[in-house]
Formats: structure tokens, C-alpha cells, sequence
């Protein structure tokens, strides 16, 4: 099949893909864990499992990787496979209203979500051309975007007028999950690159051989620590009564969580993801990683430090317009860095230390709520951001700009 053809059928399939992974998105930022909160009233372990369910899909992406290699699956069809499962978990969750069954289950569906993801890397890197292939993101991000916000929008007012409750919710998301599952099913893709056997977390090694790619991590690890801190924390600190956030004198609906936690920064996404996409292909990827970060260090203190509607949109805002640049360089980053048929390896290693941190990072986060000001917490955050905005500032002062060819490789051993 002709190059652009097969980008033109990717492209296709990757939007309408879009509109039902943003359903998802509001599963995994806002109404799980509001379900926890209100229905179950879970405590702070419960609510910290929920919230590193997309994490611990992470964690597992390197066996995902070397198991579809090892089987000479196709990604894309593997991909599905996963999905397909995570739909069947959400409509299984949805029929034992227990709290047990549902934190597991919200767990494990989130997990199948977020495991595929550097088989897709891999796909994005064979099917869409390397002076595009931020664009293209970025286009069917937008879409994501705009489905996650108005999908936000009207679940959470249907679930505050009492229109539907979580059970519909959840068969909903299963809904989302088969339809993502067809899609991916179809988009074309060719078996991974055998590499150095199929030890499940082989993806690892590339840490070791390679410098830029090792500095690199280091520097996600602290902001990536501090930011996914504060993700479940947006939802805690608006919805649980003890932190006591008002407008006109009463608690927030669920209606106005999910529109401080989601509507109003996929709003500020959609207005400059586009740039972001543009950026990508043609910035120094550092230069854009820095400025991503001033961003994140800017919605995060402005949020937790205000409880005035105005205060709690601008942080929301600020943090929209970091995360739509987040999206695109978490996204795609490695294929600036990796060779081309090792693009699923090296994501999977950087997905395997995100899933660490985002599983560490909520749990850490929900106990220190019960000896520090959430307003504290939030500066701890915004200095592990710091940090890792110093670690990408020695490699631009270093020269660094990101792209293949400027990759030292360190003789590697077993």
C-alpha cells in the first residue's frame, strides 16, 4: 500500500478514534474518582488505586511490547485486542455495584487504556511523515480534546440532575472502549523488529545505551512526579468537602468539578494545540519541554492557591495550555530520539517510568493531605518541576536539540 495512502487511512481512523478516546479521558481525570468520592465514599488508598490505574497500564507496557513481538502480532491489531478487554472490565464493573468490584475495576479498564500506548508510538512513526507527524497528532488531539470537554460537560449535568448514575456511566465508557477497539483494528501496521530476545522488560536496556535518552527521563521523572501529584488532587480538592471550596456559599455540583477539572482546560487545549503541533516538528524539542514546564509551575500554583471561580479558572486555563503541548511531546517525543524500528522499545521504557511515578505520585500525594496544607503539596510540586526544568536546560546549554543524529550511544553491555 502506497506511504500516503496508508497516512491518509491512519489519519482517518485516528479521528473518529478521538471522539470516543476523549470519553475515556473524562473517565480517568474526573468521574471515577468522583464516583469514589460520592458514591462509595472511598478513603485515601481506594482513591489513590483509581488513580493510578492509567499508571500502572504504563508500568505494564513493557511486557505488553515484547509479548506482541514475541507473538509477530501486528500492534495495531494487538492494540485493539487490549482495548476490546478494557471495555469488557468497565461492563463488568457495571453490574456489581460494590466498592471493591469498582475500584478494581476502574483500575484495570484504565490500565488496558493506557498499556497500548507505545504500540501506537510505533504506528504514528511508520504511517505518519516525520516533518507532519506532530500536526497530524495534534489534529486528532484537538478532536479528543473537544469530545473530552463537551462529553464532561454533559455527563456531569446529567449525573447532577440525577439523570443517569454511575452504572450508565461506566456502560457508557465500555461503549467508548469497543468502538476504540473496532477502529484501531483497522489501522495498518507491520510486525515490531525482533531485538536482544524477549525478555519482558528488554524495552529497559535503552535507558543504559543511551545518554540523551537516560538525561532526558531523569528530567521527566521529577516534573512528571510533581504534575501527576496534583492530577487527582484537582478532583479531591474540588469535590471533598473538607477543603471546603465554594461558589455562592455552596459546595461545588459535580456539574462544576468537571468544569474546573475538564471542560475549562480542554477548552484552553483546543485554542493552542495546533501551535504546540506545529512546534514540535520544527522547535528544539528542550527549548519546547522548558516552556511546557514554566506552564504546568504557573496552572498549578494559580489552582490550588485560589478557591474564587476566577482563581480556580485561570489555573485551569494555564494548566490546559501546558498539558496541550504535554500531550503532543509525552506523545511522540521518543521518535525524535529512537531509531525507527526501536521506537516501541524506547516508548516503553519511558512509559514504564511514568507508570513508577504514577503510581507513586497519588498515593504519596493523598497521605501528605493528612499532615500538609494542600497548598503546600502544591509547591512541593512545582519545585520537582523545577528541577526537572533545570536537568533540559543543561542540555540545551549543552547543544541538545533533540533529533536523531545527536544521540550519543554508550557501549552496552548485559
Amino acid at each position: 500500500m502506497p506511504n500516503h495512502l496508508v497516512t491518509q487511512i491512519t489519519y482517518r481512523l485516528e479521528k473518529w478514534r478521538a471522539v470516543f478516546t476523549g470519553i475515556l479521558d473524562t473517565a480517568a481525570s474526573t468521574f471515577l474518582l468522583a464516583i469514589a468520592v460520592r458514591e462509595f465514599q472511598a478513603g485515601a488508598l481506594a482513591k489513590a488505586f483509581i488513580a493510578s490505574g492509567f499508571s500502572l497500564g504504563l508500568l505494564c507496557s513493557p511486557i505488553v511490547v515484547s509479548t506482541v513481538e514475541r507473538a509477530c502480532a501486528l500492534p495495531a491489531q494487538a492494540a485493539a485486542q487490549v482495548l476490546a478487554f478494557g471495555s469488557l472490565t468497565f461492563l463488568i464493573t457495571s453490574l456489581w455495584k460494590t466498592e471493591y468490584v469498582f475500584v478494581c475495576g476502574a483500575a484495570l479498564a484504565m490500565a488496558s487504556f493506557a498499556s497500548i500506548i507505545p504500540l501506537l508510538t510505533q504506528v504514528y512513526q511508520e504511517n505518519y511523515p516525520e516533518d507532519t507527524r506532530g500536526r497530524l497528532f495534534a489534529h486528532t488531539t484537538v478532536i479528543r480534546i473537544v469530545s473530552g470537554a463537551i462529553a464532561g460537560h454533559l455527563l456531569g449535568l446529567l449525573m447532577t440532575n440525577h439523570i443517569i448514575g454511575f452504572t450508565l456511566l461506566l456502560e457508557t465508557f465500555a461503549l467508548a472502549m469497543a468502538i476504540s477497539a473496532f477502529l484501531v483494528s483497522k489501522i495498518p501496521s507491520k510486525p515490531l523488529t525482533p531485538c536482544g530476545g524477549f525478555h519482558p522488560f528488554k524495552a529497559l536496556r535503552f535507558i543504559q545505551q543511551d545518554r540523551l535518552f537516560r538525561q532526558t527521563l531523569l528530567g521527566w521523572m521529577f516534573l512528571g512526579f510533581g504534575n501527576l501529584m496534583m492530577i487527582p488532587l484537582r478532583v479531591e480538592y474540588l469535590a471533598n468537602p473538607k477543603y471546603g471550596v465554594k461558589i455562592s456559599g455552596e459546595l461545588l455540583t459535580l456539574g462544576a468539578v468537571a468544569l474546573y477539572t475538564t471542560v475549562i482546560p480542554n477548552i484552553a487545549r483546543v485554542a493552542v494545540n495546533p501551535l504546540w503541533g506545529y512546534l514540535f516538528d520544527r522547535a528544539n524539542f528542550f527549548v519546547l519541554r522548558v516552556a511546557l514546564n514554566i506552564g504546568f509551575m504557573l496552572g498549578i500554583v494559580t489552582f490550588f492557591m485560589s478557591n474564587s471561580p476566577l482563581g480556580l479558572a485561570i489555573g485551569s486555563a494555564a494548566y490546559g495550555i501546558a498539558l496541550s503541548g504535554g500531550d503532543v511531546a509525552w506523545g511522540l517525543w521518543v521518535t525524535k530520539f529512537a531509531p525507527p524500528d526501536r521506537v516501541a522499545d524506547y516508548m516503553a521504557a519511558h512509559t514504564f517510568l511514568t507508570g513508577i511515578r504514577g503510581i507513586l505520585a497519588p498515593i504519596i500525594a493523598f497521605q501528605l493531605t493528612h499532615f500538609l496544607s494542600i497548598q503546600i503539596i502544591s509547591l512541593i510540586a512545582a519545585g520537582l518541576i523545577f528541577i526537572g526544568t533545570v536537568v533540559f536546560l543543561t542540555e540545551i546549554r549543552a547543544g541538545s536539540t533533540g533529533k536523531k543524529g545527536t544521540i550519543v550511544i554508550e557501549e552496552f553491555s548485559e
